[in-house]
């Protein structure tokens, strides 16, 4: 079980560090998003940019598979990350724009982008050419190039030395990341449960379409499988992909499937109608960037 910890032991564990913001609906060197609500997380006294580090987003964003230049990225929840490479800046131009969360970017405050970590996570970026570190929020996708792992705004960026492109250790703070994502979604319990799940690819279940709601108590009739799977996104934490599963049962047999440490969401059994009608209701409706097999292995969501 994790600890959540105060936001008055946050308070003196990450002083020093400022406030957090958004970005995007647009395309500016390389950023887009798919942004939620208008609601603009501000604060105007200083000596709250701590709590505001964790104030409850819009949204508990972690999106689905998507590709970047033929480069695929399952966006997860991952606790332990901790990664190098190299970081950017935000562009300037993006300030007031929506993030994938819902917040809006402000390139004042201490926010970052990743192509794979839940929106929001809270994070410590280290310049690895002089050693200064920042706390930062991140809190949309991006950037959306092969070549960076993140993006600072321009505050973080300075607040780190940082000129240019950077060499940097961008490692989650575990705590935090929980006292922020259970702000958000108003979960009261951090414990994370660890049955097995069964895959079950091989299930057959009707598929439901895009514009009718099955009833949750109501047995599908079998029919024959189909050879696609439309991958919508895969946790580290089962209770997360059944949450998902259960919302998205609307549009065919969403189930989650265990692989290693993961737990995939999908809907299964689809033919290649079905699998094209799902993966545009769900970049229409949902956002989504999802991701299609064909028995079992990856291939271009828009091949069929």
């Amino acid at each position: 079980m994790k600890k959540i910890i105060s936001l008055a032991v946050l308070t003196a564990v990450m002083a020093g560090c400022t406030d957090l913001s958004t970005t995007d609906t647009s395309t500016v060197n390389g950023y887009a998003a798919d942004g939620f609500g208008e609601e603009t997380l501000i604060t105007t006294d200083e000596s709250l940019n701590n709590t505001y580090l964790l104030a409850p987003a819009p949204k508990y964003y972690v999106g689905s598979a998507y590709k970047v230049e033929d480069v695929q990225y399952i966006p997860v929840e991952d606790l332990t990350y901790n990664q190098t490479g190299i970081a950017g800046i935000i562009p300037s131009e993006l300030n007031g724009t929506k993030t994938s969360n819902g917040e809006v970017f402000n390139m004042d405050q201490m926010v970052a982008t990743s192509k794979t970590l839940p929106l929001p996570t809270i994070a410590r970026v280290t310049n690895l050419d002089n050693g200064q570190s920042v706390v930062v929020r991140v809190n949309n996708r991006g950037p959306f190039v092969n070549t960076r792992i993140m993006d600072l705004s321009p505050a973080a960026a300075q607040r780190i030395g940082m000129n240019g492109q950077t060499k940097v250790q961008v490692q989650v703070l575990a705590d935090e990341s929980i006292a922020v994502k259970n702000a958000t979604i108003g979960a009261t319990t951090t414990t994370q449960t660890t049955h097995t799940v069964q895959p079950v690819e091989t299930t057959t279940t009707t598929v439901v379409t895009t514009t009718t709601a099955p009833d949750a108590t109501a047995t599908a009739p079998v029919i024959t499988a189909g050879e696609y799977s439309v991958q919508l996104a895969a946790f580290y934490a089962q209770d997360s992909a059944d949450a998902l599963a259960a919302r998205m049962k609307k549009y065919g047999d969403a189930v989650v499937i265990q692989e290693g440490d993961m737990f995939k969401v999908r809907i299964i059994n689809l033919d290649a109608s079905q699998a094209r009608s799902v993966i545009d209701a769900l970049r229409s409706n949902e956002g989504m960037a999802p991701g299609l097999l064909r028995n079992g292995r990856w291939i271009n969501a828009d091949s069929i």
